[in-house]
């Protein structure tokens, strides 16, 4: 009955370990800020805890031509934006894509995101060795004023 026991943790472990990395992260708090009429860009953020430590390295969403992920720094005491290739996120944290820090733009947005609506979003991720997966969440569209997570 041990040997049973050991066998099955052993077979879970396997398992777990073949799962695409996008299937063992728990996507949380996905919000995009509303936009008004004309407003062709807007920011999308996340919340990532990371059980293993993959590499975020692009978001897609049918309601713009393009995203990016975006990471906002102060410099001369201007905030500026510049985007980057991918993002690293470290097993055991939470990484939180954020105003201020990084994020995803949604550029060329087909029409404005009203406030109450979802947005999906396509994340894809790749793992140490290469391998990509990808996930897909629904982003509630909140206040253009809005600032943080609701966690």
């Amino acid at each position: 009955m041990r040997d049973m026991n050991a066998l099955r943790v052993v077979t879970a472990l396997l398992f777990l370990a073949a799962m695409p990395v996008a299937a063992q992260l728990t996507i949380t708090d996905a919000w995009i800020r509303g936009t008004v009429p004309g407003q062709t860009s807007t920011g999308a953020f996340i919340r990532l805890p990371t059980p293993t430590d993959p590499t975020l390295v692009a978001v897609a969403s049918g309601v713009a031509k393009m995203a990016e992920l975006h990471e906002s720094s102060s410099e001369g005491g201007l905030m500026r934006m510049r985007p980057v290739d991918a993002l690293e996120l470290p097993a055991g944290q939470v990484v939180e894509l954020k105003p201020g820090g990084f994020h995803a733009m949604l550029l060329g947005l087909y029409d404005p995101l009203p406030v109450g609506s979802t947005v999906p979003l396509t994340l894809t991720f790749k793992d140490r060795d290469g391998a990509r997966s990808t996930q897909s969440v629904a982003a509630e569209v909140r206040p253009l004023t809005a600032t943080h997570s609701r966690h």
